[in-house]
């Protein structure tokens, strides 16, 4: 626990400079592109790949500002291109998404290892506990219902999003060492 603390202590830290608030700004530019282009499966179901620059956001510079990214991220991307009604349990996701990412990747090596395992925490934890939840509290379906579509199509998706996330954050990790963030 104390080293999760230091961990989001350091990356508030990381705010005071002016380079990580110009490339947080870039990530969030990114995932707000990135959210123009969903794939509509049905009202309860989408393919989007926009959470992939708030996890290289977390992974460089930590959970409190992947966090920030997150939530930047959702309420531009609602602002310009507002897809029914705003819910916040979406911008919670969003905000998590960066945070978590930000607690397995920050000052760590990109691995395979550790991209599946914060991949299957992030499928687990938000895409099919928190999203089929917000979903279930939207549409008024019953979260049992929800979860067997959504399990599919996560499986599907899965190793396309690792696979994607893996290559942007080995990118990003260049970017680290080139640049020493």
């Amino acid at each position: 626990m104390e080293k999760m603390i230091e961990l989001f202590k350091t990356s508030v830290r990381e705010m005071r400079k002016t380079r990580v608030i110009a490339l947080s700004g870039m990530f969030i530019a990114f995932s707000v592109v990135l959210s123009l282009f969903k794939v509509p499966l049905g009202p309860t179901l989408q393919i989007s790949f926009a959470s992939l620059p708030i996890a290289a956001g977390g992974m460089l510079f930590g959970p409190f500002v992947g966090g920030i990214i997150g939530f930047a991220s959702d309420i531009l991307g609602y602002v310009v291109r507002p897809n029914g009604f705003f819910f916040p349990g979406f911008t919670l996701n969003a905000i998590l998404i960066g945070i978590f990412f930000g607690f397995f990747l920050y000052k760590k090596k990109v691995t395979a290892a550790n991209v599946l395992m914060s991949s299957v925490f992030n499928t687990l934890v938000i895409n099919l506990g928190l999203t089929t939840l917000w979903l279930s509290m939207m549409y008024g379906d019953a979260f049992i219902v929800l979860i067997g579509t959504r399990l599919v199509k996560n499986l599907i998706e899965f190793p396309v999003y690792a696979s994607l996330l893996f290559m942007v954050l080995k990118l990003t990790e260049k970017l680290r060492e080139r640049f020493k963030y």
